[in-house]
């Protein structure tokens, strides 16, 4: 230390010397720039908050420091040609090894927790029929983009909101391009009804003080690392539409810290930040959450952290049986879809759940658990089937199976849903065009008998999850389709490429074009659907 502090005292009066200050002037204006860094730092900390809480969550990297300052001690006792490339080594090799110890350590503990903490569920709720599920992500994007007409804004932040009753996928206007970037506000909110297969779109336009996508000063993120809570972890932000006002919600996690035998930490939900289109930052609990009037009908929990969750329970038999013998392993089942996976948000009977169904570990396809996830609460159910059932993986083959004329080089199967239909559990899987211009039809797939029941419109889709499957229509008006393949699927197609109707034809039936200033004796086309 000693030789450290004349090395010090040397280059500052050499520094003095050179620009003819004395050495206590020079250490003024040192102290100036390192305020007027500090305050620099402090105004622009939204910049430094990923490395920060980094630092902060990762407990083991001041032992690192302890240790690798104790390595090289000792052996600075036993020779002097130990240098700081000892100690930066040392330091390096204990932070990666313990990193990588503390993760499985993190992981067994959150895993083991919420088995735990989870109570065990007999079936699973009913789906509502009122709310369902039926245009995917992807379709929604498609839908936002070809009906959008502000030049200078585009589409952003896609998550499921819900206004009234009904859920919708929401998109925030950002700025596009890089003058309006720094020169604009986000515009507003874009509303897909994602219970209709037709594009319904709303869109709200009122400028954000603070919202998505523009720089960092009309930014929402910056304004909250400002004025909300620092060291925790924001998670995807999702528009809110109540009374006509826009809100930008935002559910975080907290590191919650554990010492032995390394230290390291886990997330828990620590709450809901909710900016107002003036700016204005609340940091709600949990059951603050619940309790806001803008927040009554909304998902409140990250749903990242409900995956997560559930994935750390492959650890039930502790970590080397992740290593060994895989026994009573897990892993989350992999589902097709562009840009979505789960957790699935689904409204059932008993409100909004996340859905995060599971198989066992390896090659195997079979459901192995179904984990619900309240929305609100945070409350961990599992299901765990009495009898075989099949995943979501081997659903959308049984969809490729029944449905022999589709061209799957055009078409994919995306997003298998699991719903409850009269205590049975289906996979509704949406088949949708490559470039996901609209929907080709939905495939409800039994998961105990594989049974495939394919439907065209949104009424059949509601009439199947109100248990009326007997009723819904073949597409030529005769009755019940089931066990029936259309031979021809005629779609309607607004100018934008936006598919906003389909019609399914079968065996022999016929489609017949008519001019629409066509009269009964007018001219009409007609043609014959071929198998």
């Amino acid at each position: 230390m000693s030789s450290l502090s004349e090395a010090l005292r040397f280059v500052t009066r050499r520094i003095a010397r050179l620009r003819g200050r004395s050495p206590r002037s020079l250490g003024g204006g040192v102290l100036v720039v390192l305020v007027v860094l500090a305050a620099v730092g402090w105004y622009f900390r939204p910049w430094l908050h990923g490395i920060v809480y980094a630092v902060y969550t990762t407990p083991i990297l001041p032992l690192a420091l302890l240790v690798a300052g104790l390595v090289v001690y000792a052996l600075r006792r036993k020779t002097s040609a130990v240098g700081p490339q000892a100690a930066l080594a040392v330091f390096l090799l204990v932070l990666v090894v313990g990193s990588g110890a503390t993760g499985l350590l993190a992981g067994e503990r959150l895993g083991k927790s919420t088995l735990d903490s989870a109570t065990t569920a007999d079936s699973l709720a009913e789906t509502d029929s009122q709310m369902p599920r039926v245009v995917p992500k992807s379709v929604a994007a498609r839908y936002a983009s070809n009906t959008l007409n502000f030049p200078q804004y585009r589409i952003t932040g896609s998550d499921v909101t819900v206004d009234n009753g009904t859920p919708y996928w929401s998109y925030a206007l950002a700025p596009d391009g890089t003058y309006n970037h720094f020169t604009k506000r986000q515009h507003g909110t874009v509303l897909i009804d994602m219970t209709k297969q037709n594009a319904e779109v709303r869109t709200i336009t009122d400028d954000l003080e603070r919202g998505i996508g523009p720089a960092f000063y009309n930014n929402y993120q910056f304004k909250l690392l400002k004025g909300g809570q620092y060291l925790v972890d924001y998670g995807d932000p999702f528009m809110v539409v109540s009374d006509g006002e826009q809100y930008i919600a935002v559910p975080y996690t907290t590191p919650t810290f554990h010492w032995t035998p390394l230290p390291y930490t886990t997330p828990e939900w620590g709450g809901v930040a909710l900016i107002d289109s003036g700016g204005n930052v609340e940091d709600l609990s949990p059951e603050e959450a619940r309790r806001h009037p803008a927040l009554e009908e909304q998902k409140l929990y990250p749903s990242a952290l409900a995956r997560k969750k559930v994935a750390t329970t492959k650890y039930r038999r502790g970590i080397v049986n992740t290593f060994t013998s895989h026994e009573d392993e897990i892993e989350v089942a992999p589902v097709p879809g562009v840009g979505n996976d789960q957790p699935f948000l689904v409204f059932t009977e008993d409100g909004p759940e996340y859905i995060v169904a599971v198989e066992p570990y390896g090659e195997a396809q079979g459901l192995k658990e179904v984990w619900t996830v309240d929305s609100r609460t945070g409350d961990y159910e599992i299901y765990t089937p009495n009898r075989s059932l099949f995943g979501a993986r081997k659903a959308t083959d049984y969809v490729r199976q029944a449905a022999r004329t589709t061209d799957w080089n055009r078409f994919t199967p995306s997003e298998p849903i699991p719903v409850v239909v009269d205590g049975q559990l289906y996979w509704q899987v949406r088949v949708v065009p490559s470039d996901s211009s609209g929907i080709a039809y939905i495939a409800f797939v039994n998961a105990r008998s594989s049974d495939v029941r394919e439907v065209a419109t949104t009424r059949e889709v509601v009439a199947f999850l109100d248990g009326d499957a007997d009723t819904v229509d073949d597409g030529g008006g005769g009755g019940s389709a089931e066990g029936r393949q259309p031979s021809l699927i005629v779609q309607r197609v607004a100018p934008n490429g936006t598919v906003v109707g389909t019609l399914e034809v079968y065996g022999n039936e016929s489609v017949r074009v008519v001019q629409g200033n066509a009269t009964t004796n007018g001219t009409a086309t007609t043609a014959t659907g071929a198998a």
